[in-house]
């Protein structure tokens, strides 16, 4: 079982795609989001979501009070569950709001291949996820990062999440990588703009 970990819609079950999808699981979630509260990268950040699956890398993030995000999976039943889970994220902010009047975020479900929505994407992102099958070749994350770089703000931050027993991915000039953590078998890598 998937659910939001924090945030407005703390505790909220989250729908998961029956199958095509490896989802991640709590403990690097929490972990992932413990990195970026240490940053704070989260609040009022604009978030893309690349390979979202069920999206509960992005909707933590709007719970924990992200402005807006974007969730790009190709995969028409799991971008279906997208869906639902951000609406069911929505029905959340708005009752939050009812308690405590904040801006309603923005979540925008794309059934798109990442490298096609990226080529007509405009940014800036200030956080990104990016959680491929671990299937997916490095040149074609490459490819990925490569475009996904103009669209990040000055002080963006870039998860990527691959096999730990994989390479490390190829970066672009464009992108730095900070730090590498592994959590059992999988790797996250966190990249930044290249100054």
């Amino acid at each position: 079982m998937t659910r939001i970990v924090a945030g407005f819609a703390g505790s909220l079950t989250l729908q998961v795609p029956k199958s095509g999808t490896r989802p991640t699981s709590d403990r690097v979630r929490e972990a992932i989001f413990s990195a970026l509260d240490a940053r704070d990268a989260v609040h009022g950040a604009r978030v893309l979501d690349l390979y979202a699956g069920s999206g509960a890398l992005a909707l933590e993030a709007v719970s924990r009070g992200a402005a807006s995000a974007v969730l790009v999976e190709k995969n028409a039943a799991a971008a279906q569950v997208c869906r639902r889970n951000a609406a069911a994220v929505a029905t959340a902010a708005r009752s939050a709001s009812r308690h405590a009047p904040h801006p309603l975020p923005t979540i925008d479900v794309r059934a798109s291949a990442v490298s096609s929505y990226l080529a007509g994407a405009s940014g800036p992102f200030d956080v990104v996820f990016i959680d491929p099958p671990y299937d997916v070749p490095d040149h074609e994350l490459l490819e990925v990062l490569t475009a996904l770089a103009p669209l990040l703000s000055d002080d963006a931050v870039v998860c990527v999440e691959r096999s730990a027993r994989g390479p490390q991915p190829t970066l672009p000039p464009t992108l730095t990588l900070e730090r590498r953590k592994d959590y059992g078998e999988t790797a996250i890598f966190w990249l930044t703009p290249a100054a």
